[in-house]
């Protein structure tokens, strides 16, 4: 495969590159196409890997005729989404809303924009 095909097909999933203080560096990823990453002092350059990584990792799966993952960059979302929880769980969290005065809604969001 030639190396803009694979550079097109790389700039379909997104990359994150951001400052872990856990690692004291910049650490980048590509959810939805590879697992791990790679990670380095200088932001531009851990995303110039990243992207080289991605490429690598869109080559392999077409070499291996595995099919790609669907793609994540640009993806938009509706801001809804389902959570299965077991019964107790459902009624523990509503609960804690009332208690709060909020809708089980309003309780649910808080905790993920909090985490």
């Amino acid at each position: 495969m030639k190396a803009t095909d694979r550079k097109t097909k790389a700039a379909h999933y997104l990359k994150i590159v951001e400052w872990s203080d856990e690692d004291k560096c910049f650490v980048g990823r590509c959810p939805g196409l590879f697992h791990g990453g790679c990670h380095g002092d200088d932001e531009a350059a851990v995303y110039r890997e990243l992207c080289q990584i991605a490429e690598e990792w869109v080559e392999i799966l077409e070499d291996d005729s595995k099919p790609l993952p669907p793609a994540t960059a640009g993806k938009s979302y509706s801001g809804k989404f389902v959570v299965r929880v077991t019964p107790d769980l459902h009624q523990r969290a509503a609960l804690k809303a009332m208690s709060r005065g909020e809708s089980l809604n309003q309780f649910v969001a808080a905790a993920i924009a909090g985490a």
